[in-house]
């Protein structure tokens, strides 16, 4: 084992992985950075987790009540550098890694001034401050024609109204910052020297023109800023020039490494699980949640709730995402009373007319409103509702908005075949897919794979250094079908969704 005497996980008893000694070449090196850590495992040309060859560090964005949701950069450079030097730095890998790639949780913003250290925290894609400057933007510019442009409309989480509350309210930083980049561009600015946006992260930001793959000049101009503090893009099969190797050589490992501008992990969340094709569609359930299709072809039109990603010159990202599911689980689990009663089993119990309806909307709403002030409501609360109840609504609410973006992807991703679920909430709740397929009407397959984001992101590279390789198959967990018993009460709690949604965010 080289300079190590054990690898990071000797204890690694996950199903699907392979032995080093079995590993097919090239392997990969991928890294995610997520919500609620950091990641990394190490992959061969099949996408197979190499077993043992992983670590994680935990971390947490920093919240407040007037929208604020943060991290620190550097702290993130660290984390990625430790998991980097506990998986890579060892002899027994060199000349067999040929790719390290990111992804991170996607439009993120960090300043950086003229030494190339961090003036700002990263603002992640929940911090809600800008709601002011989104609203002037939303009275100069024409939204649908917006979306037309970059893929998407305009909404607190994407950086047009983010760079005007900082000229607003920070415009001291907005004059020392040389250069604005992603939480992905900045560790690899700090790590190997150079840095450069994906196609995917870039077009996260709002600011990507979805046919040119250039920074958009209208969208800039909105924004306040100049494309020459801004990263160069690269697709995903172009690695990045100019890695300097003196800072590389720490990792013995990854002595004949290319390394990946980094991109966004809904995109990586995607392919690890299958979806790699326009007959699959992607239902992600972590700290935040997205259902998507990867479109190997460029839309003309994109219906008004959905937003649809340039991925590199051929294929793009269509779907929707919500602010939270994961993170309203939590939050149910810190705030509510359930008397020791787990969640899976309140998710499990039949249904029932007494269950309030829920918007759970606690950071503001992503697709399909776009309404970024909204906030979580309650309706038909009596006396006699219980915590568990409460929790119960929630769930349902959840499936309520996951249904508002499917209603609208049939318009768009006509050759849809199947549905696939992943995601930590679906392995710590599966009783709520059951849910959700209710509330769909249609099958919900159920995969459950540790890392499947850094899976995707190893298959992104692999796509460039092992074309001809196959990924290998995952068996999925289950296959929760719909129940004709449950049809109309599920009809009745989305007209429901729909009255209060229309009486309390519609046009907010």
């Amino acid at each position: 084992m080289g300079k190590h005497k054990d690898t990071p996980r000797p204890d690694d008893g996950v199903e699907f992985a392979v032995e080093l000694k079995k590993a097919v070449d090239p392997l990969v090196m991928a890294l995610d950075v997520g919500s609620t850590a950091s990641r990394g495992s190490l992959h061969d040309a099949t996408g197979t987790p190499v077993r043992g060859y992983r670590h994680k560090v935990p971390h947490s964005f920093t919240t407040a009540s007037d929208g604020t949701s943060v991290i620190d950069p550097d702290q993130v450079v660290e984390e990625l550098s430790e998991i980097l030097d506990l998986v890579c730095d060892r002899s027994e890998l060199a000349g067999r890694v040929r790719g390290v790639g990111l992804d991170t949780f996607a439009s993120s913003l960090v300043g950086v001034n003229e030494e190339g250290s961090a003036i700002t925290p990263c603002f992640t894609y929940a911090d809600s401050r800008c709601a002011p400057q989104l609203a002037q933007l939303r009275q100069e510019l024409d939204e649908r024609e917006v979306q037309d442009i970059v893929g998407a409309r305009l909404h607190t989480s994407y950086l047009a109204p983010r760079f005007r509350w900082l000229a607003e309210t920070q415009p001291e930083v907005m004059e020392e910052a040389a250069r604005w980049m992603s939480i992905g561009e900045y560790v690899w600015l700090k790590l190997l020297g150079t840095t450069a946006a994906g196609t995917a992260t870039a077009a996260w930001t709002g600011l990507l023109n979805r046919r040119s793959g250039n920074w958009d000049q209208r969208m800039l101009k909105a924004a306040g800023i100049s494309e020459d503090v801004l990263s160069p893009i690269l697709d995903p099969d172009q690695p990045l020039p100019d890695v300097d190797p003196e800072r590389t050589e720490r990792w013995e490992g990854l002595s004949d490494a290319q390394w990946y501008a980094p991109v966004a992990d809904g995109l990586c969340a995607n392919i690890g699980v299958g979806g790699d094709n326009e007959q699959t569609m992607v239902v992600s359930a972590a700290t935040s949640g997205a259902m998507r299709v990867l479109l190997h072809h460029r839309p003309n039109d994109i219906p008004p709730g959905l937003w649809c990603y340039r991925i590199d010159s051929k294929r793009c990202l269509l779907g929707g995402a919500l602010n939270d599911v994961g993170r309203a689980v939590s939050w149910l689990e810190n705030t509510l009373n359930l008397d020791g009663v787990d969640l899976d089993e309140i998710a499990a119990e039949a249904v029932s007319t007494s269950t309030p309806g829920v918007l759970p909307f606690l950071t503001g709403e992503r697709s399909t409103g776009w309404a970024g002030s909204a906030r979580t409501a309650f309706v038909d609360v009596s006396a006699s509702t219980d915590a568990a109840g409460m929790a119960r609504g929630m769930l349902e609410g959840i499936a309520a908005s996951y249904r508002r973006v499917a209603d609208e992807m049939e318009e768009a991703a006509k050759h849809v075949e199947k549905i696939v679920a992943a995601g930590s909430v679906t392995q710590d709740l599966p009783s709520w897919l059951q849910i959700l397929g209710d509330y769909l009407g249609k099958p919900v397959i159920h995969q459950v794979m540790k890392r499947s984001t850094a899976r995707g992101t190893a298959l992104l590279m692999l796509e460039a250094l092992a074309p001809d390789v196959n990924p290998a198959d995952h068996e999925p967990a289950g296959t929760y079908s719909p129940q004709d018993e449950t049809r109309e009460y599920y009809d009745g709690v989305h007209e429901r969704f729909e009255r209060v949604y229309d009486a309390l965010v519609a046009g907010s």
